[in-house]
């Protein structure tokens, strides 16, 4: 399956491929050729257990996702100016997925793309531009969703004047903890009520809230009890609307929930919703799903809404194939049963080892946040980055991400079985027995460069040079950072399952 030699490839790619699109791995990158449920395959065939892949949402190349877009793009692929049953299909299946007052779809071609189109929604309803977003979100790459993603950002000068920053409404290291979840979310809802208060005060007014249901990039935040019930109220109240971005947190995931936003009650329900990535499982399909009264106000514009690709009959194929999926194969109550069996595992793991300040997250979607000191809450910067290098190692796939690039992701296909979490988890244990209690032995001469010397791993090789340029990026697959797997040993030690 290999076209070129790898070297060959990271020439070309060095040569002619844009210099900010950044590799994993940046030191010895992996050239992956195939994959096939969690599992991803080099070009030696070497099997790496995928943790971190959540757009490969039911598994890498499924065949009946594979076959469903194989067969309408053999029969007709065309735009949505045409009648076509998958739209229209696929247009069902959603909205029957939501609750009632959500019941109108709009198809686009990525997460990006769906929250731009979220921002001329609430614009065209409201009369108002201002937008309320989260410290640490990310809702893409285009220049509008660049403007209301301070995850983005590298100061505070890159923030428009239309968007306000409301804090992160992170329980553990944020500015409301040592408290219960009850009354950080009135406390994190009170901070937003206290941004639209400010913004009326500078004669601006609100036009919309958007929020990740929960935050990945962010650091894998779970939403504190009765935060969104309380914060779209002040949003509504101060003439605005609701957007809940599930572009990384939808589809089962959660185990508990189709959508993430659910988990706040079943009284909270957005204005808006915006879907991607594990809607297409590696093909690009997105969705804003919204009211029938934000959508009519959008039609009055005058403004014709389309999208050359967006709702096209080979993407409506694959997201009904993807959704089809989802149910035969129960996978929503896999992530239930497998992230529960997992999270309840790396509770008692933090038992032994002390680096782990917090285990948070339902289903699969998990965090785990290393610190340096549990008291200080120091974050364990260069051991999370030395984590990572040492499970590639081991074939295992893992990403950090959180404003200190501290916090272990994991977001794998859905498919991933109790098997697989009980080989992480054995791994994972093994590898932090290597790293001290203390940290004396780690050098970080800055947030990009860390050298974890050899004594912390107790092992006749080389220091692992980290060498880590941390991507601050959820625009790929594994919405993670960067980290150089490479300066180990030509024979690493093999943990064995």
């Amino acid at each position: 399956m290999e076209a070129l030699p790898k070297k060959t490839t990271m020439l070309i790619r060095k040569k002619h491929y844009g210099p900010s699109c950044k590799l994993f791995f940046r030191k010895d990158p992996l050239k992956i050729v195939r994959a096939r449920g969690q599992y991803m395959y080099d070009e030696v065939d070497n099997k790496y257990l995928d943790c971190i892949n959540n757009v490969a949402h039911v598994g890498h190349c499924h065949p009946d996702v594979v076959s469903a877009g194989a067969q309408q793009m053999a029969t007709l692929n065309t735009n949505s100016r045409f009648l076509h049953d998958n739209l229209v299909m696929l247009a069902k299946k959603l909205v029957g997925t939501f609750p009632d007052e959500l019941s109108v779809c709009y198809f686009t071609n990525s997460g990006s793309e769906a929250n731009d189109l979220a921002i001329r929604l609430a614009r065209k309803y409201t009369g108002h531009r201002d937008v309320i977003v989260l410290d640490r979100a990310y809702h893409g790459h285009v220049s509008s969703t660049i403007d209301i993603s301070p995850y983005k950002w590298h100061d505070d000068s890159e923030k428009p004047e239309w968007v306000h920053v409301a804090p992160s409404p992170d329980v553990y290291r944020g500015i409301h903890r040592d408290m219960t979840s009850t009354e950080a979310g009135q406390c994190y809802a009170d901070e937003v009520q206290n941004v639209i208060e400010r913004a009326q005060k500078n004669q601006r007014q609100i036009g919309m809230f958007i929020g990740e249901s929960l935050q990945s990039c962010g650091g894998q935040i779970m939403l504190p009890t009765g935060y969104l019930r309380q914060v779209y109220k002040h949003v509504r109240d101060a003439g605005g609307v609701c957007v809940a971005d599930e572009v990384q947190t939808g589809f089962g995931r959660v185990g508990s929930h189709f959508w993430a936003f659910q988990l706040q009650g079943e009284d909270v329900v957005p204005d808006i919703v915006t879907i991607g990535k594990p809607m297409g499982n590696g093909h690009p399909v997105s969705a804003v799903i919204t009211t029938q009264k934000i959508a009519s106000a959008f039609a009055a514009s005058g403004v014709e809404y389309f999208n050359t690709f967006g709702g096209n009959p080979v993407s409506c194929a694959i997201g009904l194939a993807v959704m089809g999926v989802i149910e035969k194969e129960h996978l929503q109550e896999n992530a239930n049963n497998v992230g529960g069996h997992l999270k309840r595992a790396l509770l008692r793991l933090a038992e032994t080892h002390h680096i782990i300040g917090d285990v948070r997250g339902v289903g699969l979607f998990l965090g785990i946040e290393l610190v340096k000191d549990r008291k200080t809450k120091q974050p364990a910067t260069a051991e999370a980055q030395h984590i990572i290098a040492r499970m590639k190692e081991q074939y295992i796939l893992l990403s950090a991400d959180g404003p200190y690039r501290n916090v272990l992701k994991m977001k794998p296909p859905l498919v991933f079985t109790a098997e697989d979490a009980d080989h992480f988890l054995e791994v994972l244990d093994q590898i932090l027995g290597e790293i001290p209690e203390t940290s004396n032995h780690v050098i970080q001469d800055s947030m990009d460069h860390t050298i974890i010397t050899p004594n912390i791993l107790g092992q006749k090789r080389t220091a692992v040079q980290q060498d880590v340029h941390q991507l601050r990026s959820c625009d790929d697959s594994s919405s993670s950072s960067e980290t150089n797997g490479g300066g180990g040993p030509s024979e690493p030690k093999k943990i064995k399952k």
